[in-house]
């Protein structure tokens, strides 16, 4: 394992008057420095280990009169009740779908990652780490990453004992595929619906536990509110989205596992009721919010249509193992049914960039790449708005190599599903795709323990800042979301929850009668605002206004702008927006004015973000930062650090914070995939 110590350029972070830049002053004040006090020290292969042992424990008849609430039942959220309630615990979980299983975690298709070695290819816990670790560009904390490629290596044994159908060899071992980013094959996977395998797996551990009666679910309730007593996260308050009643519960601790906020650009790859809402009542609360312009562009979609469409598909990055990405090397031909365009007129333009690495770059790289040649109008497929965006995923080669029936046994749901969506038979005709948002890095800050700096508040999955710096690379969230839920949290909540049993709430705290009175205020605007504005028309506009100028590229005349969109839309949502229904009864106009009402804050702070960072790392391109061939350029020496953002009150600019990330086991350096 290398010991190297990062020293940093600062060439890179001045302007040619040698002067230091800061885009977003003015936007924001700064804040006293953050660090993540848990993280243990140490060789970084023994931290986690040390961490476990040095935890308090709670004895097993505490467990039985502590209360943990468990906010979202996707893959971090089910297995993490599952595993509380296991150990003892009284646990209540809560979600807004009418079942668990409905969770977006059902929506992963390609895979997930262990650092199993089962091909013998050269991985291990050490490659998954470094692999990681430059895929997020050097943008993540080395602890946690680490800790991450140790614990992969358990959750593929724990879903096999539950019975996923993990997809195996001839011989009956478990196999593996790539992914991009990599080198190695270390994803495995169930076909094209590992999400939904995994989740049903923890469902069922959930729903054992509902059985043993450590557990209680909660559907169709949606968090509105966090209770903090006396600095303490204590409880949540939900509103019931079938009697529309408003109801308060409370708990020693509270996790959150709400997932990402890829739907504040309206037009994305989550399901259209995920939200930001649990997260951002955090953050209002005092959870920093770190790392929010981190945003992961997917590059393998189906392509926007037109302006109809209100969410768009994913299909699996495992698509582009034996696919092969091209357009026309002559616009002329664009039109042209792409059958009949020859091989000598085919750009296999990631081939042709990055051949060590080919179809198979990092998910950034791919989309800012397809992104580029659409822009110079070598685009495919029909015209939207006067642009073509699209290039061919393209399987025939694959095909003639291996068979049809190979490919049907690899990919065929991936196929039906897009011949279902588009008319196109993709064993016939390639596959047009186009990058759409797909994951968000940012989220609150949590420390090595996962709790935020809400004391008593831990977060999960994606809806924390994880573990993937400005990018994550395919089949890791998967693998994140079961590691903090099965492996990380229960370990690491145990320690505060150590000092419990902890006093009871009453009902007439101060603190809880101002939560429920804010929530109350809040819907009864929305049903008594008089406005002419459906919810879905302010959400379609904020997307577009992120998409334009905090989506593939950022400028910071764009970022400013977009600020400006954005304040004057939300002042007009609070003043124009039109709720129909009662509030008393099922009402989704309803929920969706709560949910923009939080995107509406969210994207601001984004683009303040986006601003402040004028380097380009992962997702987030700055065309201000890029070297002379048009890869991303980072400025380690100013920006090596995760942006923590505090809340300051309404009409205050947020407080940024910053915990500077240090590198002792890797070397940073410039991100290469050629």
């Amino acid at each position: 394992m290398p010991d190297t110590t990062t020293t940093f350029d600062a060439s890179h972070t001045r302007e040619p008057g040698g002067e230091q830049y800061d885009d977003a002053a003015g936007f924001y004040v700064h804040g006293a420095p953050i660090a993540d006090t848990k993280a243990p020290g140490g060789p970084i292969d023994e931290r986690w280990n040390t961490r476990q042992f040095e935890a308090r424990i709670a004895n097993p008849a505490n467990r039985r009169r502590l209360s943990v609430i468990v906010v979202g039942t996707g893959l971090a959220g089910a297995s993490a009740a599952a595993t509380l309630g296991e150990a003892g615990y009284v646990v209540k979980s809560f979600c807004y779908q009418d079942s668990p299983r409905r969770a977006h975690s059902i929506a992963a298709q390609g895979g997930i990652n262990a650092a199993k070695n089962y091909k013998g290819d050269g991985d291990s816990v050490y490659r998954l780490f470094y692999d990681t670790i430059k895929g997020g560009d050097y943008r993540s904390r080395e602890s946690n990453v680490y800790r991450l490629a140790q614990v992969s290596v358990n959750i593929i044994d724990q879903c096999v004992a539950q019975g996923v159908p993990f997809a195996r060899e001839y011989g009956g071992l478990l196999d593996n595929r790539s992914f991009g980013g990599v080198q190695v094959s270390r994803t495995f996977y169930a076909r094209g619906q590992t999400g939904q395998q995994l989740l049903i797996g923890a469902y069922q551990a959930l729903e054992r536990q509902v059985a043993a009666g450590t557990v209680k679910c909660y559907t169709r309730h949606e968090m509105v509110e966090l209770i903090v007593v006396d600095g303490r996260a204590r409880g949540i308050i939900v509103r019931d989205m079938v009697t529309g009643e408003i109801e308060t519960y409370f708990a020693d601790v509270v996790v959150l596992a709400s997932g990402g906020y890829g739907n504040v650009f309206y037009l994305s790859t989550n399901a259209m009721g995920c939200n930001v809402t649990a997260t951002w009542r955090a953050h209002r609360k005092g959870a920093y919010m770190a790392n929010p312009c981190y945003t992961q562009i997917h590059p393998t979609c189906i392509p926007v249509s037109g302006a109809h469409q209100s969410k768009l598909t994913l299909m699996s990055e495992s698509l582009r193992n034996d696919g092969r990405i091209w357009v026309p090397k002559n616009k002329a031909d664009c039109d042209k049914d792409p059958r009949e365009i020859p091989e000598e007129d085919r750009d296999y333009y990631l081939e042709r960039i990055y051949p060590a690495f080919g179809n198979l770059v990092p998910r950034d790289i791919a989309s800012r790449q397809a992104k580029n040649v659409c822009d110079e109008g070598r685009g495919v497929g029909p015209e939207v708005e006067g642009v073509r965006r699209g290039v061919y995923l393209d399987f025939a080669e694959a095909i003639d190599r291996l068979g049809r029936d190979a490919i049907e046994s690899k990919y065929g749901n991936l196929f039906d599903m897009y011949a279902r969506i588009t008319g196109e038979d993709p064993y016939a005709v390639p596959m047009r795709i186009y990058p759409a948002v797909h994951y968000v890095m940012g989220g609150l800050w949590v420390d090595y323990d996962l709790q935020s700096t809400i004391p008593g508040l831990f977060v999960t999955g994606e809806a924390n800042f994880s573990d993937h710096g400005a990018n994550r690379l395919g089949a890791s969230a998967l693998m994140q979301g079961l590691a903090d839920g099965y492996f990380v949290l229960p370990n690491t909540i145990r320690d505060y929850l150590a000092e419990g049993p902890f006093d009871k709430v009453p009902e007439d705290h101060p603190a809880v009668l101002e939560a429920q009175q804010s929530v109350r205020a809040r819907i009864d605007h929305f049903m008594g605002n008089n406005g002419t504005r459906s919810v879905d028309s302010y959400h379609r506009e904020l997307g577009n206004i992120m998409w334009e100028f905090c989506g593939m590229e950022r400028t910071e005349d764009g970022l400013k702008k977009a600020i400006d969109l954005i304040r004057t839309l939300r002042d007009d949502f609070w003043r124009n927006v039109k709720v129909l229904g009662s509030a008393e009864s099922l009402n989704q106009s309803l929920e969706k004015a709560g949910r923009v009402a939080d995107f509406l804050e969210l994207g601001e702070l984004m683009c303040i973000d986006a601003l402040n960072r004028r380097e380009s790392c992962g997702g987030h391109f700055r065309a201000e930062s890029q070297t002379e061939d048009g890869e991303a350029l980072r400025h380690d020496d100013q920006y090596a650090y995760v942006a923590a953002w505090e809340w300051a009150g309404e009409g205050e600019v947020p407080v940024l914070h910053k915990e500077e990330l240090v590198y002792e086991s890797v070397e940073m350096k410039q991100r290469s995939y050629k």
